[in-house]
């Protein structure tokens, strides 16, 4: 079953120009319970691609469809229970805790006064216990290091109680542990939460390691989409970024190298 739906997508910043659209005619379908990644070179439209998705850009043309609605018909607080968005970590100009910072995914189901309630407490607990952060609830978010402060903005998404999560970046900026560890809890969630997971990302082999997925986008346009082996291919990769690769599949493990100088 398709949660969400793209139908003939364009968009462009500034609105139509020259005839012209940064995303063309986008035709893309997330079902339920997957785990997608979508990868491509800086500038082909990853982000705007999972912008559009999350409802926070509106496209020029065509539907977006959620649950078989189209998502501008959702309220913001309704849209707010139904998708999680995980922005690419970035330094706080407020100095919120990390407790705060999750209490903030509560914002939807908050009564009038704003005041969490006793349920909110135990789904921000329950989020804090499920990313592993909890013993830095009061902690500011200024304070702990890129992996902690990434599963604090997961967790936030986890609090909303949403059908998909999708993320930008959620491995930028982060060390191979914590790349790594991010993936891992994204997928733990995928198969025992039943979350949808929809990531951008820019590491092929942990995409193509956790993802069951793969979506592979070139000036605009999706170039190709399915299995990781399928699209993980040396020749999709010479096309895309423009780079010699070698690839190899052992045990449903997929390994991409990137070899020196570019074409």
């Amino acid at each position: 079953m398709n949660l969400l739906s793209l139908q003939n997508i364009s968009f462009s910043y500034g609105g139509k120009t020259n005839n012209s659209y940064f995303l063309n005619d986008i035709n893309f379908d997330i079902k339920k319970g997957e785990f997608a990644t979508i990868l491509g070179p800086n500038g082909s439209g990853k982000t705007t691609l999972l912008k559009l998705m999350s409802g926070s850009l509106k496209p020029q043309k065509g539907n977006l469809l959620f649950d078989n609605k189209k998502l501008q018909n959702y309220s913001k607080k309704e849209t707010a229970k139904k998708i999680g968005f995980v922005p690419q970590v970035t330094v706080s100009v407020f100095p919120f805790s990390i407790y705060e910072i999750v209490m903030m995914g509560r914002t939807p189901y908050l009564g009038f006064g704003g005041f969490e309630d006793k349920n909110d407490k135990e789904k921000i607990e329950e989020a804090l216990e499920l990313v592993e952060i909890s013993h830095l609830k009061n902690k500011g978010i200024n304070e702990v290091s890129g992996g902690e402060a990434q599963r604090a903005f997961i967790a936030r998404a986890l609090a909303q109680e949403p059908e998909i999560i999708l993320l930008d970046e959620p491995n930028a900026h982060l060390d191979i542990k914590h790349q790594i560890s991010v993936f891992e809890l994204l997928k733990k969630f995928n198969e025992e939460k039943e979350i949808t997971i929809v990531a951008v990302s820019h590491d092929l082999n942990l995409a193509g390691n956790y993802s069951g997925r793969i979506v592979l986008m070139q000036n605009g346009k999706i170039f190709c989409d399915g299995k990781g082996q399928d699209i993980l291919t040396p020749e999709n990769i010479k096309t895309v970024f423009e780079v010699n690769a070698d690839t190899h599949i052992n045990h449903n493990r997929i390994s991409v190298h990137i070899k020196s100088g570019v074409i």
